[in-house]
């Protein structure tokens, strides 16, 4: 036996007593797989309790002949604890081919059999020949791979009757896409240890898919949308998470919103702007169907109706405020070419002959005002801009311009004359003003639609700040080339601004064969889309590059459902309002009936 001495000569330990007393004190320090581990494992023929948790494993034993994309993710989203474990085991190309040349030779022999002793043919056996055939085809050409899949679960839960019902759950949601599972009876071991992180296929229940069906099982498609400031869109339909973003950090604030009839599209819209009015954003609203009055009146906003007898008048004459980093030549040629578009609007066909001659007449109009080029606009009273009559007047005493006052004359003379032959009395300095024009005629709405554009255009260029402009029903706009253009540059050039235009419609069928509906659409951020019509949702996949299983989500999303781009991602999103919200937004009439009694209660109460 060897002792050790220290530098005072005394005598230490033995050394065999001292490794014997360090393993005792190891055998009672805590590991960590000491401490993971549970107290006691008790195995089951249907189920494992581990401690005082019991959990049961299930497998897939079948799949349907097609698998839709995101299939699996009602399981990855439920809210009861799990494992999941994919095991994927690549099959070696050249046995595959081998098995189904067998395999479509014993199909060929039965088929054969078959039609020899006179029986129908089955159409199982057909499909059978089908499938083989073209995937022997995709293994060939190296499209497709061959894949043995094992897809294990294992549930957890205090008690039987709860894993029970997890257990059901599952199956049920599975089984209504055809795809069938089966529990691990007498090798819930396996089956645990095959779905605990350590990587090992202990269960070997796989099945055989190639390269597209396996795809499909892809767990992690559901977009995330959610950010630290911004205003709440809606429901993540795909995992519950909230939709929370701001339109003005993107790449552009415009946004496209399609939907059919009572889809919900003005309550979204109604719904966003009343949110981002509380983080200061400003508001302006064309509304053809007088849908958001009682927003506007609600929040302290300004109202204009736009009508025939209406003492609200907008002259499309008046020039801007020049911004600072505009030259007045650029801004009075802008104003040019911008009447001359509303002036087809009204005119109807005009020949290039009569574009020329409208030009001229335009410029003469503002140079008997004493306007040009080099006027300084933001110093001209309202009533110091010319009028439509001012242009008639001009259009009569020019050669070529007889005809064209004639066809103008219905606007200066006629019905027509109290809309659009006025000098500007309007001021939009609230924070949400809606423009009105549901008492216009058919013929006029476009035509208002457009000059009320051209002034929204003009304040945002002369008083930059976060703004949205929602137009609703846009259908009407895109019907006429010079409007679907002149909104074409707005939502192109309206983010220099700090703008983003909001492009409501219905009908979109009307809305995309424009030659502008689609570069609208491609230069907005966002876009939602919301419950579609059948003859409408071709027309929609096809813009969108929508998968099948998007178009059945449309078609039959409820209200306030569907589908919102924003940027590259996307989700599926379920629109909610508050109570307070919903009353002050609403656009049912049985809502708004019941508010206006309940309103009317409350007045004669007070009275």
């Amino acid at each position: 036996m060897f002792f050790n001495k220290n530098l005072s000569g005394k005598k230490q330990k033995p050394v065999d007593e001292v490794v014997e007393n360090d393993q005792f004190y190891q055998k009672g320090v805590a590991t960590v797989r000491g401490l993971l581990a549970p107290s006691a494992l008790q195995i089951q023929a249907d189920h494992l309790q581990i401690g005082g948790v019991l959990s049961t494993t299930i497998f897939v034993v079948a799949y349907p002949r097609f698998l839709s994309d995101n299939w699996f993710s009602p399981i990855i989203n439920i809210d009861f604890p799990m494992d999941i474990s994919m095991f994927i085991h690549p099959a070696d190309t050249r046995d595959v081919l081998k098995n189904l040349k067998k395999s479509a030779a014993h199909v060929h022999s039965q088929i054969s059999i078959e039609a020899e002793s006179g029986k129908v043919s089955d159409p199982m056996l057909e499909t059978a020949v089908e499938n083989i055939e073209t995937l022997r085809i995709s293994l060939q050409q190296g499209t497709e791979r061959f894949f043995r899949f094992g897809l294990y679960v294992t549930i957890y839960a205090d008690e039987k009757n709860t894993l029970q019902r997890r257990k059901s759950e599952i199956e049920a949601i599975l089984e209504a896409q055809l795809i069938y599972v089966k529990p691990a009876i007498l090798r819930m071991e396996q089956g645990l240890a095959s779905t605990i992180p350590l990587g090992n296929d202990r269960l070997n229940a796989g099945n055989n898919l190639n390269t597209a069906p396996l795809s499909t099982t892809f767990p992690f498609v559901s977009a995330d949308l959610s950010s630290n400031e911004g205003i709440l869109y809606g429901i993540n339909r795909h995992n519950n998470s909230l939709i929370l973003f701001d339109r003005f950090n993107m790449e552009n604030a415009n946004m496209v919103v399609f939907a059919k009839s009572g889809g919900g599209k003005s309550y979204f819209v109604k719904l966003e702007i009343l949110r981002s009015l509380m983080l200061g954003v400003h508001v302006i609203v064309i509304d053809p169907e007088s849908e958001y009055k009682h927003l506007c009146q609600t929040v302290g906003g300004t109202y204009i109706r736009i009508s025939l007898g209406s003492n609200a008048h907008i002259n499309p004459f008046e020039l801007p405020r020049i911004p600072k980093d505009e030259r007045p030549l650029d801004v009075f040629r802008n104003t040019i070419a911008s009447l001359i578009g509303l002036l087809h609007i009204m005119l109807g066909s005009v020949t290039p002959e009569e574009d020329t001659v409208l030009e001229r007449a335009i410029r003469e109009a503002y140079a008997v005002r004493d306007i040009s080029e080099n006027s300084r606009f933001g110093s001209i009273p309202h009533s110091g801009y010319p009028t439509m009559a001012d242009l008639y007047e001009v259009l009569r005493s020019m050669d070529g311009g007889d005809s064209l006052a004639k066809r103008l004359s219905k606007y200066t003379e006629g019905i027509f004359s109290g809309f659009l032959n006025n000098q500007t009395n309007i001021e939009i300095n609230n924070q949400m003003v809606v423009f009105n024009i549901r008492d216009l005629e058919e013929e006029l709405r476009p035509i208002a639609m457009y000059i009320v554009l051209q002034f929204i255009w003009n304040e945002m260029r002369s008083n930059m700040t976060r703004r949205i402009v929602a137009v609703d029903e846009a259908w009407v706009m895109m019907q006429n080339d010079d409007a679907a253009a002149f909104m074409f540059g707005i939502a192109k050039r309206c983010r220099k601004y700090y703008t983003g235009l909001t492009t409501i419609t219905q009908d979109v069928t009307d809305f995309m064969t424009s030659r502008y509906g689609k570069p609208i659409v491609t230069n907005s951020s966002l876009q939602l889309l919301l419950r579609q019509s059948p003859a409408s949702v071709d027309v929609i996949a096809e813009t969108f590059f929508l998968t099948d299983h998007e178009r059945f989500l449309l078609l039959e999303s409820n209200v306030g459902e569907g589908i919102l781009f924003a940027g590259p991602k996307h989700a599926a999103i379920k629109v909610i309002a508050s109570y307070s919200e919903d009353q002050i937004i609403t656009s049912d009439p049985r809502q708004l009936e019941e508010i206006a009694r309940a309103k009317e209660e409350l007045e004669n109460e007070q009275a």
